[in-house]
């Protein structure tokens, strides 16, 4: 009897789950595009680096790559310790109910924190757009 009186518990802790994993899957796609990118940006790297008779621009763009690799670095650790941090709150949502634990305050943090590792994650993006889109704008000043 007591087993069927918490099946409601624990379905109203899904429905309240719900919303944090669709949070994992928007992180998922920006993950998807920053690997993306880290890995585009690491290749030019490679290939700058195997020209032979490399230009001082050659050298200047590298910079600039290395730069970019570092703000896609950032930002991928960032966006991954958000997606970390959204799983442990369902986690400790879900203990709190099995044990009859209040955890309302660790789940509270732990999703400001997701939160905020999210804007750090996404600002490092947009950093690296920014960089990105300053070597277009000097290739066309060349």
């Amino acid at each position: 009897m007591d087993v069927i009186a918490n099946i409601p518990t624990v379905a109203h802790v899904i429905q309240q789950a719900v919303a944090p994993v669709f949070l994992l899957t928007g992180v998922a796609g920006i993950l998807g595009v920053l690997t993306s990118r880290l890995g585009r940006t690491v290749d030019r790297f490679r290939l700058l680096g195997e020209l032979k008779g490399v230009e001082a621009a050659h050298h200047v763009e590298m910079r600039t790559l290395a730069r970019r690799a570092h703000w896609t670095h950032w930002s991928i650790t960032l966006c991954t310790t958000c997606a970390l941090l959204v799983c442990m709150s369902i986690v400790a949502m879900f203990v709190g109910v099995e044990f009859a634990i209040d955890l309302s305050d660790a789940v509270s943090l732990l999703f400001i924190a997701a939160m905020l590792a999210l804007i750090g994650g996404l600002l490092c993006f947009l950093r690296e757009i920014s960089l990105a889109t300053g070597i277009i704008v000097w290739r066309k000043r060349s």
